[in-house]
């Protein structure tokens, strides 16, 4: 049984409401008629021309995305750029394109909290909070305290591999138990993150200076405390099953599929 979009629009923005994204954020649909059947919907991270090649040699009618395609301004959609080409292919295949960005962020099921449960962290709550269990980032404690490396190697162990792997700046043998995370780049929390009595701190997309100040102001206040960066694809992917699960609660008869294509941009990595 095929379902109109709208309904799929409705229940999206019952599950990751638009009013909780950023000022700055675009989710929402894309592309797509409202009016269109849906009876296949492919879930990724990103929408680029990959996926939407999948989607369409597979026959599915929706993308439902992490990233959304047009966050920033565009001047053409001429078939000669990369989104235009895009936008294209979706339109002449009859394709919908919705996003859920910073709004899927912050939400109780949202990219930080299944990133948490995969890391083994009980009872959650929000780093910054905007309501009941909702805000971006998570905190919480392991079961038991474990040396950094081990952590470390679970949160490697527990991601989709990539080139860029996990980097670690701290003490290989320092304790850890009260865990803080942001799914996606959340360098902006890396001071909540210390002030919250964190031991460590897991996101993405981390830059020189920041972990540097960071772990020089633990250094000054005599206080062991660890960064991890991940990747940023690796990172909001686990929450793709979640969001899949969700929608097929709503929606039992649309067959929902997780892509395993890996948008993450990086593709190898060289040592000396």
């Amino acid at each position: 049984m095929a379902f109109v979009l709208n309904d799929l629009v409705v229940a999206f923005e019952e599950l990751w409401p638009l009013s909780g994204a950023d000022d700055w954020d675009a989710p929402g649909l894309v592309t797509g008629t409202i009016s269109s059947r849906i009876s296949r919907v492919l879930l990724t991270v990103d929408v680029t021309e990959d996926v939407v090649d999948e989607a369409l040699n597979g026959g599915f009618d929706l993308i439902l995305a992490h990233h959304p395609l047009l966050l920033r301004g565009v001047k053409s959609v001429s078939e000669e750029t990369a989104k235009g080409l895009i936008i294209s292919k979706a339109i002449r295949g009859n394709l919908a394109i919705y996003s859920a960005h910073t709004n899927a962020d912050i939400v109780e099921r949202g990219v930080s909290a299944s990133l948490a449960l995969a890391f083994g962290i009980d009872n959650a709550q929000p780093l910054i909070e905007v309501g009941p269990k909702i805000g971006h980032g998570r905190i919480g404690h392991l079961d038991s305290a474990i040396t950094l490396g081990a952590f470390a190697k679970t949160v490697a162990r527990v991601l989709p591999p990539t080139a860029s792997g996990v980097r670690v700046a701290g003490n290989f043998e320092s304790s850890i138990s009260r865990v803080a995370l942001c799914g996606g780049a959340g360098d902006s929390f890396m001071e909540a993150a210390y002030d919250s009595g964190a031991d460590v701190y897991v996101t993405s997309d981390l830059r020189h200076h920041p972990v540097q100040e960071i772990m020089q102001r633990a250094r000054a206040e005599k206080r062991d405390f660890a960064v991890v960066d991940i990747s940023h694809w690796s990172a909001e992917w686990m929450w793709l099953e979640w969001a899949a699960t969700d929608i097929r609660d709503r929606f039992a008869s649309v067959q929902v599929v997780v892509s395993e294509l890996r948008t993450d941009p990086w593709e190898f990595a060289v040592t000396q």
